[in-house]
């Protein structure tokens, strides 16, 4: 009878931890590390969810009262170890066992509990009361979920996506802290399908927007550029085209290691100066565009400027050059055109400084070329 109304209550809980279980299993944006943990957190859940239904199961008869103090126990217990495992599998973090101290403690803490009620009891008739330290659990988890939104901004490093992402996860974060105090008991049963829920949807997500990366440098890649220039085209007002000097030297006298470190390098950089407005996305080996919707004159010359000082600030060189319109005058075309002029003069001017007069063909000559 117990399973029968497990299946019943938990049916989605268990549809979405066997569709993230899938889709671990076949997509290859996931590190061996990361799935591992999200394959502990889908048991973690699964088997809270059985605690919690046996504690539900039970509530009431006070024959089972002992077990009860037991079950609300484990469940104080392990949420905060819930949110600390999130927290490094979202974040890749390695080495941090120091995270699960908080965690730790309140479970140290609600054992105690069994025996004095300091966080919780169950009274005699079955109802449960809250100690001195009855928010305890809460509390910790709480300041969990802050740390991982905290985590999860600077991740993002001002990405549009990755704070909708966040903005999300904060948002469930917070109803789900709320709402045991609105519903109480009757919050128990939902409380890890919205876990799970929110989960797949942030793992889905995020495998979503990896295929829109370049896995090299982290920036957004040729495929998201024509997908983005062709939304609200009119919008876009300048552009930034750079391209890095001296890479095949680098690569020829030093080898393609290092030539993928110099583009990470400057992949970091631009991701460093740029926010969620101005996308930079790498559409070629060492080729970069940044496209700036709704910009003002000043605002795309200071970009430019900060630009090319912190690419000085990296030991390698780039030539930087822009295109703007006022009030969207220009298409998308003229406006690369315009700024892949401006790159290409750059470019010629660095190496005959450098002693080295070579030509380069412009984007759109490759591209015929290439067709």
């Amino acid at each position: 009878m117990f399973f029968k109304e497990y299946i019943y209550h938990n049916l989605p809980l268990l549809l979405i931890l066997a569709a993230l279980s899938v889709s671990l299993k076949t997509t290859v944006f996931v590190d061996r590390t990361t799935a591992r943990r999200y394959y502990v957190l889908i048991w973690t859940l699964l088997l809270l969810s059985v605690s919690v239904s046996v504690e539900s199961w039970y509530t009431g008869q006070t024959e089972m009262r002992n077990l009860l103090i037991l079950l609300a126990g484990i469940r104080y217990s392990v949420t905060p170890f819930i949110i600390a495992l999130i927290i490094l599998t979202l974040t890749g973090k390695t080495g941090w066992w120091k995270i699960y101290i908080p965690a730790i403690a309140n479970a140290g803490i609600n054992l105690i509990s069994l025996f004095n009620g300091i966080v919780f009891t169950y009274l005699e008739d079955c109802s449960l009361k809250r100690g001195p330290l009855g928010y305890l659990p809460f509390i910790v988890a709480g300041l969990y979920c802050a740390a991982l939104i905290v985590m999860l901004l600077r991740r993002s490093r001002r990405q549009k996506a990755g704070i909708i992402q966040t903005s999300f996860f904060a948002v469930i974060f917070a109803i789900s802290l709320f709402l045991p105090f609105v519903f109480g008991r009757s919050y128990l049963e939902i409380f890890c399908p919205t876990l799970a829920i929110t989960l797949y949807v942030y793992h889905v997500f995020t495998v979503y927007e990896m295929t829109k990366k370049d896995p090299l440098t982290g920036l957004l890649n040729r495929q998201a550029y024509y997908a983005d220039i062709n939304m609200d085209p009119e919008w876009i007002n300048a552009i930034v085209s750079i391209d890095m000097n001296g890479l095949k030297s680098i690569n020829d006298a030093r080898g393609h290691e290092a030539g993928d470190e110099a583009l990470r390098t400057l992949g970091a950089c631009f991701l460093r100066t740029l926010d969620y407005r101005y996308p930079a996305y790498r559409v070629g080996g060492d080729e970069f565009l940044v496209v700036c919707r709704d910009a003002s004159r000043e605002e795309t010359e200071q970009l430019v400027e900060d630009l090319r000082r912190n690419i000085a600030e990296t030991g390698y060189s780039c030539a930087v050059g822009y295109s703007f319109a006022e009030n969207g005058a220009g298409s998308v075309e003229d406006l690369l055109r315009e700024a892949d002029s401006m790159m290409y003069m750059k470019k010629r001017e660095y190496y005959i400084t450098a002693g080295h007069d070579r030509r380069r063909r412009t984007r759109r000559e490759d591209d015929e070329r290439g067709a």
